[in-house]
């Protein structure tokens, strides 16, 4: 090649090496139309440093667990969202940070969101986005009398367990949800925060939403002080985990378990921010002022009966799981409801179904057979099919449940078999204290322990005729038979530290 063309090649090269940013943030494409239209955008900023997970001894207690996840991810996220603090903080910037994941929820102009998107510790800045969304019915869909014991509770095994006394005492379970009637006749005595003759909402209550997202009025307000359900949905799916009036209302799995809870939708709409608020909570609950988070009040189960759609901002299906991962790392079973999408094969799509670290739960009825709405696996996440999902599947047709006013109805849904797995993982937590803090065993033995059921619908090379499988996961729960492995399960060396609850 000729001397002068290869300088002018030479200079080419470095010319385009030059113009190629060194660092480039990905921004969601509406955000930017929506700056151009000349609006301020409510965004999730994203960290490059995931911020790790600590090890911790595999004989350490539960409460260590929580601990030590707790303080190494808020000391990770202090130090690498310490500069772009500094730019919110100086433009007088409305923002809330987090440390279940490495985000900051802001709301941001053109100017901010450029600058930001300019800073190398930056990964993603995506939209907390607030539009309305189509609610499952807010009233009941049907009432019928009382059972005394609910089909889908006697379905999973429970009285059989109830009858020796496992009733899932010595367990925390977790909800977030629309919220939650704690007075109900059926939850009064199973909440955290009544003891009796009075009740303390600190600690065992948050509410993630600060503003209407639906507009309008509700009937709960914002930041509400106490529990409270604008929509029927939190209540009954607690109902089912643990649910009893002491009479006719046997409705819930585990009626010896207590809950604590965590209101993040609005009238059934959240967001990003909204969720990963009720996340964290979770990890280290709060006084009502949102002060003095304790790990040590962290359940040991988390039941997740939603879904976080792009039209609610999860414009990418992973932008929850680092919580999820910090949360099940921390020793905390997260059972999510697996979505009502179906029958197409790859329709558990929706955050958080498709996560590894969610225990993931698709819906039956009374004959065992899958529900038609019951969303399949495998799991797809940006096009790639990589997880068989569900796991497992639960009660979830015609499931009568606790609902506001101190009413119970019928209600169907994957929201509603969720639950019962929730439930069934008290019971087991309950006969074992090993097992509090472990959600990798109480996922193995449900696994293991579940009705194997076949389907005539094959997907992603996961067969029908094989267990398991994209429909069912491994089978229908069953609490009775996962407590009999309970001991095999140790003396073939399995063990999980001690436990101090």
């Amino acid at each position: 090649m000729p001397k002068p063309a290869f300088f002018a090649l030479a200079l080419l090269l470095c010319s385009s090496l030059l113009a190629t940013p060194i660092h480039a943030t990905e921004i969601a494409a509406s955000l930017r139309a929506s700056i151009n239209a000349g609006r301020s955008v409510e965004v999730i900023i994203e960290f490059n440093d995931t911020g790790g997970r600590p090890s911790t001894p595999p004989n350490a207690s539960f409460e260590s667990k929580v601990a030590a996840t707790a303080t190494h991810l808020r000391a990770s996220a202090a130090s690498s969202q310490a500069e772009v603090l500094k730019v919110l903080r100086a433009r007088v910037i409305q923002h809330r940070p987090f440390w279940i994941a490495n985000a900051i929820w802001a709301r941001l102009d053109g100017a901010t969101l450029d600058q930001l998107a300019g800073m190398a510790e930056v990964r993603r800045i995506d939209p907390n986005s607030i539009l309305q969304q189509q609610l499952p019915p807010a009233l009941p869909t049907s009432i019928r009398a009382p059972a005394a014991i609910e089909w889908g509770v006697q379905r999973v095994g429970a009285p059989a367990l109830w009858a020796r006394g496992i009733r899932g005492q010595g367990v925390v379970v977790a909800g977030q949800d629309t919220g939650y009637q704690w007075d109900h006749p059926a939850l009064r005595s199973a909440y955290r925060g009544w003891n009796g003759t009075a009740a303390d909402h600190n600690y065992h209550w948050h509410d993630a939403i600060h503003a209407l997202i639906g507009g309008g009025s509700n009937a709960c307000g914002i930041d509400s002080p106490a529990p409270c359900d604008d929509h029927n949905h939190g209540s009954h799916t607690m109902g089912s985990m643990v649910g009893d009036d002491g009479a006719a209302n046997q409705i819930g799995v585990a009626p010896a378990a207590r809950w604590i809870g965590c209101r993040n939708m609005e009238r059934g709409n959240g967001t990003p921010a909204t969720y990963l608020e009720c996340l964290q909570w979770f990890l280290a609950p709060t006084d009502l002022a949102g002060n003095n988070p304790d790990p040590s009040r962290a359940p040991h189960i988390i039941n997740n009966s939603w879904g976080c759609p792009p039209s609610e901002g999860c414009t990418t299906v992973g932008i929850l799981e680092d919580a999820v991962d910090n949360l099940r790392a921390a020793g905390i079973l997260v059972v999510v409801s697996a979505g009502n999408s179906g029958s197409a094969c790859g329709s558990i799509d929706t955050a958080p179904g498709p996560y590894s670290s969610s225990f993931t739960v698709g819906a039956s009825d009374s004959n065992d057979l899958i529900a038609s709405f019951s969303s399949r696996g495998p799991a797809t996440v940006d096009g790639v099919t990589f997880l068989l999902k569900p796991d497992i599947s639960g009660p979830g047709v015609t499931i009568r449940s606790s609902v506001r006013g101190g009413n119970y109805a019928n209600i169907s849904g994957t929201s509603m078999a969720g639950p019962h797995v929730a439930g069934a993982a008290a019971l087991l937590m309950s006969a074992e204290p090993r097992l509090r803090g472990n959600p990798q065993a109480v996922e193995a033995l449900l696994r293991a322990s579940a009705r194997p059921q076949l389907s005539t619908q094959s997907c992603g090379g996961f067969l029908g005729s094989l267990v398991p499988n994209a429909v069912f996961g491994h089978g229908i729960v069953h609490a009775e038979r996962a407590v009999a492995l309970i001991g095999p399960l140790f003396s073939n060396g399995f063990e999980t530290g001690p436990t101090t609850r």
